[in-house]
């Protein structure tokens, strides 16, 4: 196991010992243990094999046999133990938004809720709102966060979509009836939340692919078994759907469940202009519409248009260049694709660095040398760091000495020739509640960029936070606003701001507005982005990295910004390193 995965299962048993109403000191010291592992920059199997790990602050005799039991075998007993000592259900709790450990207890002890529907029923009674310590704004908050979960249980993160469904698809195509084999669905669009898993394959002996798609390792239920189709569900509760085809129809297959629904209607009216029929199963002439199915059942494969192997040439059979997926919302991209007007949509390999993430200055997992090297394995020739400010106290955020103190490391690491990938010194500098910055000018005055987000106080009116973050703008110090709406996919929703007013405000005052790639963001939201660019806003995606696996959160912002027509003119972040140095002095100066 990694030092950070051993993190993570101390952090769970600190919140497992907070659930039993252990010694707060005993919680703080797997907490404590935690952060001591995520800042660790050598090797923990070397530290462990020589005996030095007790020699580390905040790791201590106990703590050193449980890290050294879960590294080499791992699992550890403890932890297994202390799961199994709670009810599952005050576990899930945890899942709805502004429920502690400590309310969950009192709610426990005092109501004797053990679960989600417990929970609903004591709100639903009026019990939650009477309890010291909750009220009645407390109760409205559980009840919608309750709600939220129930509809949010319906679809999943694109990130934990994509990585169930990577593997499906590279098996798939290893499979030697398999000639040809895609993702459809939402997860080929690029959406940022995911229903289902939609596989289509081309291929001729398909009883063995029907068999190795329903006995994947993970899978709770095969809910249906076909000769061309299976359903089965993951542990994750995720669904995950197979169709397999001719070669022939795989085309028009593939095309038509990647959708979306307003694209494939758009599109069919597109054929019945031209006296065709287009479906799933072929292209034919119109006046066949309805038997287009019976038909391909018929003779094996596709009809009508014949030669249509790709959905290229399906395009171009109605007149149309390609349209990639990610625009196929039924937005206007049938009629940019007629004109000519389809833009180049920026690519993953076009980002040359990213300048929101954190290290363990903050509440970052890696140290500064180690996301300085996550990054140049991933060749980018620059990073920004932008650890927390002083108001944002929850995430360690930093204070002016203590920031000022990683703008010369960041110096010096940058003249010790250590790394190809040259490191800007920046902040995620705390909108205040009035709009002030969390630092003064003085301070920000030395650093290479500032990133300006919104942490807190975010029950303010629509009107009191559009105006806030326009403040901040008006500064003059912001080089770009983070995370525009603050929202938690599937957990929380966003702020209530004036989007139309905040892009009028970055425009005047030449701030970048974020894609913040976080699979749980994604924000500003896709939906905004065509219009925005077309104005003159520049967009920088940025991972929000919190650890070195976080860098490649780009390409999750990558597919929201090609959702949002954006070209790689319009991205800040594809810029040479010369090209980023020199913008930056301009737009300081």
């Amino acid at each position: 196991m990694t030092k950070n995965e051993i993190a993570d299962i101390l952090n769970d048993i600190a919140v497992l010992l907070e659930l039993k109403g252990e010694n707060p000191f005993k919680t703080r010291a797997y907490q404590t243990g935690a952060r001591a592992l995520e800042s660790l920059e050598e090797d923990l199997g070397t530290v462990i094999a020589e005996g030095r790990l007790s020699e580390i602050k905040g790791v201590g005799e106990a703590l050193t046999k449980k890290i050294a039991e879960v590294h080499s075998t791992g699992r550890l007993r403890f932890y297994d133990e202390l799961k199994a000592s709670i009810p599952p259900g005050l576990v899930e709790m945890l899942q709805i938004p502004g429920l502690g450990p400590k309310k969950i207890i009192a709610l426990n002890q005092k109501l004797g809720v053990d679960g989600i529907p417990a929970l609903a029923k004591a709100c639903a009674d009026g019990l939650v709102a009477a309890l010291p310590g909750f009220g009645d704004k407390t109760q409205e908050k559980i009840v919608a966060g309750i709600k939220n979960r129930e509809a949010y249980g319906k679809r999943h993160i694109w990130w934990d979509a994509f990585e169930v469904a990577e593997p499906i698809l590279q098996g798939l195509r290893l499979l030697p009836q398999v000639q040809r084999a895609e993702h459809a669905g939402s997860l080929r669009r690029g959406m940022e939340t995911v229903g289902d898993l939609d596989f289509i394959v081309a291929g001729k002996d398909v009883a063995p692919i029907v068999e190795w798609f329903t006995t994947r390792p993970g899978i709770r239920e095969v809910t249906a078994k076909g000769e061309t189709k299976a359903s089965v569900r993951y542990e994750t509760g995720l669904q995950a759907d197979l169709r397999i085809v001719p070669l022939e129809q795989f085309a028009f297959a593939l095309h038509h469940f990647t959708g979306s629904k307003n694209h494939n209607v758009q599109m069919r009216q597109r054929a019945l202009a031209r006296g065709l029929s287009l479906s799933e199963w072929g292209l034919e002439p119109a006046e066949g519409e309805g038997t287009v199915k019976e038909k391909a059942g018929k003779v094996g494969g596709a009809v009508g248009v014949r030669g249509i192997e790709t959905e290229t040439e399906l395009f171009a059979a109605l007149g149309l260049p390609f349209i990639p997926p990610e625009l196929r919302e039924g937005l206007g991209e049938i009629e940019a694709g007629e004109g000519g007007f389809l833009p180049k949509l920026v690519e993953w390999t076009d980002i040359r660095g990213a300048f929101h993430n954190h290290t363990t200055a903050s509440d970052g997992r890696n140290t500064l040398k180690e996301m300085v090297g996550a990054a140049e394995a991933l060749g980018w020739e620059y990073l920004g760091i932008a650890d927390h400010s002083k108001a944002s106290f929850q995430a360690n955020g930093l204070t002016e000495e203590r920031l000022l103190k990683q703008v010369a490391d960041i110096h010096a690491l940058n003249t010790s020739g250590k790394f190809s990938t040259h490191v800007f010194a920046g902040t995620e500098c705390d909108i205040l509640a009035d709009g002030r910055l969390d630092f003064d000018d003085s301070t920000l005055a030395q650093l290479d960029y500032v990133v300006g987000s919104v942490h807190n106080a975010f029950a303010q009116t629509e009107a009191d936070m559009t105006a806030r973050i326009i403040r901040a703008m008006e500064t003059g110090r912001l080089t770009m606003l983070g995370h525009l709406t603050g929202r938690l996919l599937q957990r929380r929703e966003g702020y209530p701001v004036n989007t139309a007013k905040i892009i009028d405000a970055a425009i005047a005052n030449r701030v970048v507005i974020e894609l913040n790639a976080s699979p749980w963001r994604l924000d500003m939201d896709w939906r905004h982005w065509r219009r925005a660019a077309e104005r003159g806003v520049l967009c920088s995606i940025n991972p929000d990295a919190h650890e070195t696996g976080g860098l490649a959160f780009v390409r999750t912002g990558v597919n929201a910004a090609r959702k949002g027509w954006l070209t790689k003119e319009q991205v800040l972040n594809t810029k040479s390193l010369p090209e980023m140095k020199k913008w930056l002095i301009q737009r300081k100066g």
